[in-house]
């Protein structure tokens, strides 16, 4: 089974998952996405797959969301994503994508009911 985590290493969620993983005997593809952001394309199935909503893939702390005005909830998904594709640091984390289906790992122990 190939798993592919989506992985901030300043993040506990991630590291957690990360460890999850890693003690299910998989050594995971780990893609940096601040130094390596998803496509558009990608970042959308990723946010579909998972059951989310832009909104509810987008990290909501720090000075970042809020100068960028993104607490107004009348901003159209396609406006969140265009944030997340400009600044990858909002993009939540981590992502996880197994054969099973697609995570938003927060908390990190929800990557077992994908693995």
């Amino acid at each position: 089974m190939g798993i592919t985590i989506y992985h901030n290493n300043a993040c506990s969620n991630s590291r957690g998952a990360l460890a999850l993983i890693r003690e299910s005997g998989v050594e995971p593809e780990i893609i940096e996405y601040l130094k390596a952001p998803p496509s558009r394309e990608t970042l959308i199935e990723l946010i579909a797959k998972a059951g989310l909503t832009a909104r509810g893939a987008m990290r909501d702390k720090g000075e970042l969301y809020n100068q960028l005005g993104l607490a107004d909830k009348s901003l159209a998904d396609e406006k969140l994503i265009d944030a997340m594709m400009a600044h990858p640091e909002l993009i939540n984390r981590p992502f996880v994508v197994t054969d099973k289906g697609v995570r938003l790992c927060r908390p990190p122990e929800t990557v077992k009911e994908i693995l």
